[in-house]
């Protein structure tokens, strides 16, 4: 690749830059630590982005323009700048999740290693995420993937901009084209998929482009709107002032960076994670990071608020802050084995608040400057190499098994994919079902959420060993899809709307479909007395009504000749999680890991949510359908026990039975797949 010149020239120095800076790393913080208080935190991620683009961008056109261009020299001041603190940071978590991870846990730990050291984390996050995927809270790398969007875009960006700049073009209409089709993309990709909207760079890579553009204007059109720039300074000020005023541009300058601050401030306080994100929503941090910069360093909010020497401070440790912050809260959730008392999120932060000190002052700043930057660039390019393939390795170890060997049978439970067996998609009006393979011509078809979706792997092994004496089975399911017509759902939910009615129209367009078995973990969903948390559920106003329309939608089936089954709830609770099973303590360091009891008693069940189960079976019974109760099975007159009788792991998690334990243990749907 061509060389112009042995240094990059770069652009002047900014503190409100830095101060802004500040804004975006606090408000991912305190999002992280108190998501209650700063609900839409998590856009300070798209400010980052909108600086970065505008930095990185300045640089490229400026020494395209000069002819002083280095991709050697780029890419070295690029793994100088993010290397050494990256490197740190997953070095400690792979050090601390030796001690305090399971199996499972430590193998997904070393593939995000892996991802973040390759820069491909939003890819290595996009590939899981599901319904029954680990929550957020407990992966220590979470956060690195806005990291990778950002690497992916150092990489093709200046390659795409050096490209078109060798054969003449304009600079400006190819960063203008390709900001307008990612945006678009991000336009319709929320609509489509909102996982992969978030994750890909090809919807994202329009906020760095913002701040390219804005880089654009601010190096070859700064003078070319003076004009302009000066009758607006001018009817602004008339506005805001008595009198005249000088014509300095300041009014206007001021008003930009006041506009920005309230978009900012906006989009903290009104987005939040239920939102359709990024989407236009994701306009509001854009535009807001865009105008402070526009407005420039002597503009009010960016001269005394942005540039003061705390905020200017935290901007320069923002990165390793940004790197620190959640692995210490993502570890604390996993110690604590729930959400850490707030006690402990303050002392998380304030700790991320010194190893970033201490990371920028001891690490980042020696290796990013001074001397010997081949030997450095050379040192760190290895070194993260190795950590990566030692993060890969770790994957490819089943997470390192023998560390917690006396553990192996609950990290095998934890760990276990749901569904291990063939199922095959079929399309039926814009709903994806699930059929089993099997040349029966008489169907069972499941109905409902993940719990109904659970019992797969049972009929599976039936279809797979007793050929001759099952139905096919088609499995009309979805993860969180509460098995009542018309019940409301969130945003992430709405795959969930037409279910019922779609697997009712199968039902009555398909004379093959003998048996309906209708399930889901109802009390998740179902509140008799007090309204559910979250925007999808009933909640007590609609309890009633819903079992109205559940028996309802029953006493259809049967006029259609249907045999229908309800399956009630199985046992739900943390206190079955196989993970609730161990006990982890940082007094007890190196041993963070300690064996306890598990179990619900049908006590504290019958609390929870015995009155949700008797109405169900009243419905049942008002329907013409019929009740299985998996408790009969799963539990006793006393306890519902976490473990069978050879101390293996009843369940998956606190919401679901283990896919081995159904395959070979789960019998009580037996009777349901036979032509009845």
């Amino acid at each position: 690749m061509t060389t112009y010149q042995a240094h990059l020239s770069h652009p002047k120095y900014r503190p409100d830059i830095d101060g802004l800076r500040a804004v975006a790393v606090l408000a991912v913080v305190a999002f992280h630590a108190f998501p209650g208080w700063v609900r839409g935190g998590f856009i300070g991620v798209d400010v980052f982005f909108v600086i970065s683009g505008y930095l990185i961008s300045t640089i490229i056109f400026d020494n395209l323009e000069k002819g002083t261009f280095s991709f050697s020299d780029f890419y070295s001041r690029r793994i100088r700048r993010i290397f050494p603190a990256l490197l740190l940071v997953l070095i400690a978590c792979f050090a601390f999740g030796w001690f305090a991870l399971l199996a499972d846990e430590y193998k997904q730990l070393g593939k995000h290693i892996a991802g973040g050291a390759g820069f491909v984390s939003n890819f290595v996050l996009w590939n899981e995420a599901g319904y029954f995927d680990n929550s957020a809270e407990t992966k220590p790398l979470l956060h690195l993937w806005s990291l990778g969007i950002e690497e992916q875009f150092y990489i093709a960006w200046p390659f795409l901009l050096w490209f078109a700049w060798k054969r003449n073009f304009n600079l400006l209409t190819i960063t203008i084209i390709v900001s307008v089709i990612t945006f678009s993309l991000n336009i319709k990709g929320v609509k489509q998929d909102m996982i992969a909207a978030f994750y890909s760079p090809k919807t994202r890579f329009w906020e760095l482009l913002s701040g390219s553009l804005l880089a654009w204007v601010a190096l070859y059109k700064k003078n070319a709107f003076a004009n302009v720039k000066s009758k607006i300074d001018v009817w602004l000020s008339r506005i805001v002032y008595s009198g005249k005023s000088e014509n300095s541009g300041k009014t206007l300058s001021d008003v930009c960076s006041f506009l920005g601050l309230f978009l900012l401030l906006y989009g903290f306080w009104r987005i939040n994670k239920e939102l359709i994100f990024p989407g236009t929503w994701a306009l509001v941090p854009v535009l807001g990071a865009v105008l402070i910069i526009t407005a420039g360093s002597k503009a009010w909010v960016n001269r005394i608020v942005l540039s003061n020497k705390i905020a200017v401070w935290f901007g320069l440790i923002s990165f390793p802050l940004y790197l620190w912050h959640w692995p210490l809260l993502s570890f604390a959730r996993i110690v604590e084995g729930e959400a850490p008392s707030r006690d402990i999120r303050i002392a998380a932060i304030v700790l991320s608040v010194v190893l970033a000190w201490l990371t920028c002052k001891l690490i980042e700043r020696p290796l990013r400057f001074g001397n010997h930057s081949k030997i450095k660039v050379t040192v760190l390019v290895t070194l993260m190499t190795i950590v990566g393939y030692v993060g890969y390795n770790i994957h490819k170890r089943n997470g390192l098994e023998f560390r917690v060997s006396r553990f192996a049978k609950i990290s095998k439970a934890a760990g276990e994919w749901q569904y291990p067996g063939k199922l095959t998609p079929f399309n039926f009006e814009g709903r994806t079902f699930l059929r089993q393979n099997s040349k029966k011509m008489e169907v069972t078809l499941f109905i409902g959420d993940s719990n109904s979706e659970q019992y797969y792997v049972r009929t599976d092994e039936l279809i797979s060993t007793l050929p001759n004496a099952v139905n096919s089975v088609i499995f009309a399911t979805g993860g969180g899809c509460l098995a009542i017509p018309a019940s409301p759902y969130d945003e992430a939910h709405k795959h969930c709307t037409n279910l019922m009615e779609s697997a009712f129209n199968y039902a009555k367009s398909d004379v093959n479909v003998k048996n309906i078995v209708i399930g889901a973990q109802w009390p998740q969903y179902l509140k008799d007395g007090a309204a559910l948390t979250g925007k999808f559920g009933v909640g007590e106003k609609d309890y009633l009504a819903s079992l109205k329309r559940l028996a309802a939608y029953i006493r259809e089936l049967k006029r259609l000749g249907k045999n229908v089954y309800i399956v009630l709830s199985i046992p739900i609770g943390s206190e079955l999680d196989p993970k609730f099973m161990i006990f982890r303590g940082l007094k007890h360091f190196p041993h963070l890991m300690l064996m306890r009891d598990g179990g619900l008693s049908r006590q504290v069940i019958n609390e929870r949510y015995g009155k949700v189960q008797e109405d169900l079976r009243k419905v049942v019974e008002s329907s013409g359908a019929k009740a299985v109760n998996p408790m009969d099975f799963l539990c006793n007159s006393v306890v519902c026990p976490s473990v069978d009788g050879n101390g293996e792991p009843i369940y998956k998690d606190g919401g679901h039975l283990r896919p081995a334990y159904v395959r070979d243990r789960a019998r009580f749907i037996d009777s349901l797949l036979t032509s009845g």
